[in-house]
This record gives structure tokens, sequence and C-alpha cells, in this order.
């Protein structure tokens, strides 16, 4: 069985990673991955979810995908070394990365995004458009191995392209 790799972190939008985290479950086996395992991370609402392996721990090697959801966690992922050397693999793999909302900033800090199509939230943009992306405001941007969205309205159409790119 594949598996997929969702990262977690403080203060992470709910909506953004339960809803992939059990439509993922449905056929693959998923680890949340945060800066420690075992932590009870909150997300904005204050609704908690316990990681399953620590970043330090693991290897892109040994997933099909990787899944960032946002809030405001993507700043925190960004803090944690070991997190970002694992998106760092999964991008030198050529992996799928979904990144939605505020995750757009981890694409930012450990990908090559010069020159492709990304979207985010709209309060983001700058970031990428300042690490060379081409910011455009689609419910669903593939470009590469990237798939990104802006928000929680677009995670239908960003499952599908994630789980298009998966069995692709």
């Amino acid at each position: 069985m594949k598996k997929i790799a969702i990262l977690i972190e403080e203060l992470f939008d709910e909506q953004e990673l339960i809803y992939p985290y059990y439509r993922l479950l449905e056929d693959y086996e998923v680890d949340l991955i945060g800066a420690e395992e075992g932590k009870e991370y909150k997300s904005k609402a204050g609704f908690t979810k316990k990681s399953t392996k620590a970043s330090k721990d693991v290897s892109a090697d040994e997933y099909a995908a990787l899944y960032i959801p946002g809030g405001f966690s993507p700043d925190y992922m960004r803090r944690t070394q070991a997190t970002v050397d694992l998106v760092k693999e999964f991008e030198a793999q050529g992996k799928p990365i979904a990144a939605i909302c505020h995750a757009g900033w981890m694409l930012a800090s450990c990908c090559d995004i010069q020159g492709e199509d990304i979207t985010s939230t709209k309060s983001i943009a700058d970031d990428l458009i300042n690490a060379g992306a081409n910011w455009v405001d689609r419910e669903v941007v593939v470009s590469g191995n990237h798939l990104s969205s802006r928000g929680p309205g677009d995670m239908p159409a960003l499952m599908k392209e994630l789980l298009k790119a998966i069995e692709g």
C-alpha cells in the first residue's frame, strides 16, 4: 500500500488537514509528520491532532506524495530544518507536493518554483512572486510536481488532482 505524508504543525487549518487526511486514508497509509513524534498540535480553532512521525525520522523515499495544509502552520513548518529538508527531498525526487492556502510558504522556502504557475491564498501572493512563481487565481494549479489551491473551498479539486498524481 502506498504511503502519503501530511505535514502538521501548530495553528493548522482544521478543514485543510482533516478532509484530505480522511480522504487519503480511504486508499493509502497516511502519516501526520510534525517537528516531534506523538505531539498534539492545535489548529487555529483549538482542535488537536497528534503527529505519528517526526520529520527528522522519515525520508521522502518512504512516501508516494506530500500534502501540506495551510493555516498559520506553514510558518512554523519552515522554522524546523528537518521539515524543510524533508520537503526538499520530495522536490529532488520529483514526487507530488500539494500545497493549499498558506502552504505556498513551504513551496517558496523549499522548492524551485521559478517560472511556475502557483496559486495560494491571495495574502501570500507577493511571497510566491518574490520566490519567482507566476501567481494565478484559480481553484487548482498543477505545475510539474507542484499542485496548489487557494483555500478550503478548493479542496475537492485539489484532492482530485493529487489522487491523479499519486496514481499517475
